[in-house]
């Protein structure tokens, strides 16, 4: 098997930990690990930078010094697994500002020749977005089509040439028993050595 350079990106953003997603986080790391893949990590609710506030800051301002590690993580990865908890129906608010901040022109995209944003930068990686949330992800798969998620993979991850993107939503976090639970850190191992 062909080893692979993995970056994990925790979005839960409480910076205590101890939850689900960074279980999950560390049984995918355990798993590629143990498979000899490369492994780095970013912690969104570790790193301090400020949300932006216009297109203007976007387009021109510069990336705060405490993403630059982060970006250069992104660009080292053939392969990103992205964790965070469904809150409100959507990512929690500062991985959107973590994505915002590192998907900017010159690096996640550059200009097309005609004054638009055509090329996508970062073309020939990977990624998986793991999920969890209260609900059943049955229900939110099929009656909610999993929008966040569908948007998260179309306008952020494949508007940048990621891809291809598989998702792997967990529901009904508050509910696992110990054997549920236990089958999908497995599963998450699982995945870790397969890169996948």
């Amino acid at each position: 098997m062909t080893t692979r350079r993995i970056l994990l990106i925790q979005g839960h953003p409480d910076p205590q930990g101890g939850h689900l997603c960074h279980a999950l986080a560390q049984a995918y790391a355990d798993g590629a690990a143990s498979a000899g893949h490369a492994l780095k990590r970013i912690e969104v609710a570790q790193l301090d930078f400020p949300v932006l506030r216009s297109a203007t800051e976007w387009e021109k301002g510069a990336l705060p010094g405490s993403l630059i590690a982060a970006q250069q993580a992104i660009e080292w990865a053939q392969h990103l697994v992205i964790f965070f908890p469904l809150w409100m129906g959507d990512m929690p608010a500062l991985l959107k500002a973590f994505l915002e901040q590192i998907a900017r022109p010159g690096f996640a995209f550059h200009e097309d020749g005609n004054g638009g944003f055509g090329k996508k930068g970062l073309g020939g990686r990977s990624a998986r977005v793991v999920v969890t949330m209260g609900m059943p992800a049955l229900v939110y798969r099929y009656y909610f089509r999993a929008h966040s998620v569908k948007s998260l993979e179309r306008n952020v991850l494949g508007f940048v040439g990621i891809a291809p993107v598989h998702e792997t939503l967990i529901g009904m976090v508050d509910k696992l028993d110990a054997k549920t639970s236990a089958k999908w850190l497995a599963k998450m191992r699982t995945l870790g050595g397969e890169a996948a």
